[in-house]
């Protein structure tokens, strides 16, 4: 049995996350990071998460780890949701929020944000998902992404849906506002 915690305030966290060099970050829509809102009581977490994800039309999931290196992409939104272990992760390219994931954290990640492990339990796993299963490309801070990058950031379309509570939640109110 599995079960996402009532959404409340507290348990969100947002940060709008500013150009940073060859990274541009997005300083329109903030990351929004869910602080345990999913808790597991089977064997196969991955699947809970995934499900979860693709019923708020969050899919072209898969499940692994975070690169070791800064990159980001420029033509979709992505979700993580971690199911095991803990990782030290950093958004926003050199410099920018580092922040630790745990089992049952969600984050956000708007189009253009870069994002990186800088470390993380050897059982650290997570589900990664987009909006309407949308094929993702792959940045890396190269001066030669942009401004190609800049035009395909400005044209992602909003989710209808937030990936963890669906028709409410932190995206409707953080995204749809701007």
């Amino acid at each position: 049995m599995n079960s996402v915690k009532s959404f409340t305030r507290a348990d969100v966290e947002t940060h709008i996350l500013k150009e940073n060099g060859n990274i541009p970050n997005n300083d329109t829509l903030p990351l929004v990071v869910y602080r345990k809102v999913i808790s597991f009581d089977e064997t196969n977490p991955a699947n809970t998460i995934e499900e979860l994800f693709s019923r708020n039309q969050w899919s072209n999931a898969w499940h692994d780890g975070i690169f070791r290196f800064h990159h980001y992409h420029s033509n979709s939104h992505e979700v993580l949701g971690v199911y095991k272990g803990i990782a030290k992760v950093q958004l926003g390219g050199e410099g920018g929020l580092t922040t630790e994931l745990g089992k049952g954290d969600v984050v956000v990640i708007p189009a253009g944000v870069a994002h990186k492990n800088l470390g993380s339990s050897g059982d650290f796993a997570c589900v990664g998902a987009y909006p309407d299963g949308r094929r993702y490309d792959m940045n890396y801070g190269k001066e030669d992404e942009r401004p190609a990058a800049d035009r395909n950031i400005q044209n992602v379309p909003l989710p209808e849906r937030d990936p963890v509570y669906g028709q409410q939640g932190p995206i409707h109110e953080e995204w749809h506002q701007h």
